[in-house]
């Protein structure tokens, strides 16, 4: 528990710093660079979601958005590379052409009924044509009523007319507004915001794209009014031009309106743009209005007013998440994941959290971008990141270090189950215990004092390394956990500190196995040695005290209780009968049919008052049984009636069968008021 809370304390700690950190460097525009980069990729792909989703909201009639908006409310005109091929190559114009070339264009939208008309073109200079030419397109502007001129708005005031580029007097007077149709980009020159409006000498000068919405909306007049309720700077919510709002290049319409004035069918009917805001620009390259935003790189200019205008329409602005919530987000995920990353105890999980937090905050940040929210992604990145990288550093130099020293220190006498619980919780190295029931094992080799004395040092020392080896790789193979070696003796015990519901099936099975393992390098440990090892288990199930015991330099992990000392008198207690496995019927019952055993009778061993019912295990399940095991049942049947004289001569029937032999000398002696019971006097 300390453990844990001390996890808990330092992740909490490594949460607070690494936020600490990425607002700092967010606050500082270290970054922003990156930022930009990471909201460019989430505009493409909202931009992307948009056009899928218009073409679908196409069939079932989806309310407005920003693409809907772009696609049933804005057409665009574009001077292209083409359009000006055309005009030279056809008509002989060079640049600039003719102002009369722009009252075709205008003229063909005030037929088509188009619902304003905005033009991102700056006349500043008298046309080289002559007054006509500049009374021509004056004309046009006037016939077309809601026309938006463009006016250029310098960022640093006191450049020509008041920090103003106005266009010549024929666009300025007939103009229904003029509009600032200059921006200023992010400070790596993308155009991600657009600026509203300005205001110069006490005069409020709209955006092109917010002067055409107010035109739409007919608060041209109450133009202080309208942004009132707007930010003054806002994020755009690009949408894809390909897929959204109509393009028509300017020599297609010019074209168009040449052939309805001759009375032709036009290659464009007008009807292209009743009903829309037009916006007119250049794309082509020589004409220098390409601007980099979000989804392109060479973006017409014009393509940020119409953006703007599409916003404007369907209330589309990419809202600013707001710093402290953004911190307060990044506080508690910081902390949660450096908290995760401690308390992972398996490579797994820690490579889990890793990967999770790497990309929540992209993943964050993309949902938020589609419904209209800019998560900052890289302070959220940078600073999960810092958190988790602090408590991997933390956890290698502590914990890490820690379980390495656990798992060397003791993998030679804990199973690897105890092993990784005491991983995962180093404060069961501490004093103290439980009490939980467990299922005992101890062993002991036959004659092996005399064993020791008739071999010399080494040879003893290899023998007993390979025995204790074979038998110690069973029982931790079985999930046991091995207490201690007392000389040849070997105690062991399973159902703690893992749980181990089937812990008496467990015991069974490793001791029988330890057995046969055994039984089968006997001869070899004979001829090597010139011994004959033969080995006895006692095993009981029953309630004791479990833990770490000793004091608080060194300590074991070891039992204490009644059902140990009983398992150990189990030991012993084949000497009396000749086996060499003896279980308590607790342990027999709990082993179910896993194994193939028989009853030997009733014991009180040495210091117990209480008598136990022994069974001897034979094999595992699927084993033969011995031939003699019935017969031996029915003679302790009679034992158990009292009928002492029947039960001696169905064992005496079995002179090959050590139990039975010592049921037979006991009965030969005992035959007056006979007691089944067992009394032993010694361990």
């Amino acid at each position: 528990m300390k453990a844990r809370t001390r996890k808990l304390r330092d992740g909490v700690l490594l949460g607070l710093g690494a936020t600490l950190v990425a607002g700092v460097l967010w606050w500082s525009g270290a970054l922003e660079g990156w930022e930009n980069t990471t909201w460019d990729w989430r505009m493409r792909q909202v931009a992307s979601a948009d056009a899928r989703a218009l073409a679908e909201s196409r069939a079932i009639g989806d309310g407005v958005t920003v693409a809907t908006a772009a696609a049933d409310s804005i057409c665009v005109i574009l001077l292209d590379q083409a359009s000006l091929v055309w005009g030279r190559q056809t008509n002989g114009w060079s640049w600039p052409w003719p102002r009369e070339v722009y009252t075709a264009i205008i003229d063909f939208c005030r037929r088509g009924g188009a619902r304003s008309f905005g033009c991102d073109v700056l006349f500043t200079e008298p046309s080289v044509y002559g007054v006509w030419d500049d009374e021509a397109l004056g004309g046009a502007i006037t016939d077309m009523g809601r026309f938006v001129g463009a006016v250029f708005v310098h960022e640093s005031v006191g450049e020509e007319d008041g920090g103003l580029t106005v266009p010549i007097p024929e666009v300025a007077d007939n103009a229904r507004m003029l509009a600032n149709v200059s921006g200023r980009p992010d400070g790596d020159g993308v155009f991600r915001r657009a600026t509203l409006w300005h205001e110069r000498d006490d005069r409020l000068i709209a955006g092109l794209g917010l002067a055409l919405y107010g035109l739409g909306a007919d608060a041209a007049g109450d133009m202080a009014g309208l942004v009132s309720t707007l930010p003054q700077r806002p994020i755009l919510r690009f949408a894809d031009p390909e897929h959204t709002w109509p393009t028509y290049s300017a020599a297609a319409i010019i074209q168009s309106d040449l052939q309805l004035r001759e009375g032709a069918v036009p290659t464009l009917e007008p009807t292209v743009v009743r009903g829309r805001h037009v916006l007119f620009g250049f794309s082509a390259p020589g004409l220098m209005d390409l601007r980099p935003t979000p989804l392109s790189r060479v973006s017409p200019g014009v393509t940020v007013h119409g953006t703007v205008l599409a916003n404007l329409l369907a209330d589309g602005f990419i809202r600013p998440v707001p710093s402290v919530v953004v911190l307060v987000f990044l506080l508690i995920a910081a902390t949660a994941l450096a908290v995760a990353v401690l308390l992972a105890n398996r490579v797994w999980l820690t490579a889990t959290v890793l990967v999770f937090g790497l990309l929540a905050s992209a993943l964050a940040g993309m949902l938020l971008a589609r419904s209209g929210w800019w998560w900052p992604v890289i302070p959220g990145t940078v600073g999960t990141g810092l958190a988790m990288a602090g408590a991997m550093v933390l956890a290698w130099a502590t914990e890490g270090r820690q379980k390495r020293f656990i798992r060397q220190a003791f993998r030679h006498y804990l199973s690897p189950h105890v092993i990784e619980r005491i991983v995962a919780d180093p404060d069961r190295l501490r004093l103290g215990g439980e009490r939980r029931e467990l299922t005992i094992f101890f062993s002991d080799l036959e004659g092996f004092t005399t064993i020791s004395e008739g071999l010399e040092p080494e040879d003893l020392a290899t023998l007993l390394n390979e025995y204790l080896t074979d038998m110690t790789d069973i029982i931790l193979a079985e999930g046991g956990t091995l207490d201690k070696y007392e000389g040849d003796a070997i105690i062991a015990f399973w159902n703690a500190p893992v749980d181990q519901p089937d812990h008496a099936r467990r015991g069974c099975r490793a001791a029988v196995l330890c057995q046969q393992r055994l039984a089968i390098r006997r001869a070899e440990f004979a001829e090597r040695f010139g011994v004959e090892m033969k080995m006895r288990i006692g095993l009981h199930t029953g309630p004791v005290t479990v833990g770490n015991m000793g004091s608080r330099q060194r300590f074991d992990y070891t039992v204490l209780g009644d059902a140990a000392n009983l398992a150990a008198r189990l030991e012993g207690a084949n000497k009396v009968f000749g086996t060499y496995l003896m279980v308590s019927a607790t342990t027999r019952i709990g082993a179910g049919d896993e194994v193939r055993s028989r009853e030997l009778g009733t014991l009180r061993v040495v210091g117990r008052s209480e008598p136990v019912v022994v069974h001897e295990l034979g094999g595992l399940r699927g084993d033969e049984e011995p031939a003699d095991w019935p017969e031996f049942a029915r003679g302790l049947e009679r034992c158990v009636a009292g009928e002492a004289a029947a039960a001696r001569e169905l064992f005496s029937g079995l002179p090959d069968d050590a139990a039975a032999r010592a049921w037979t000398v006991r009965l030969a002696t005992e035959t007056e008021g006979f007691d089944p019971v067992w009394n032993l006097t010694r361990k």
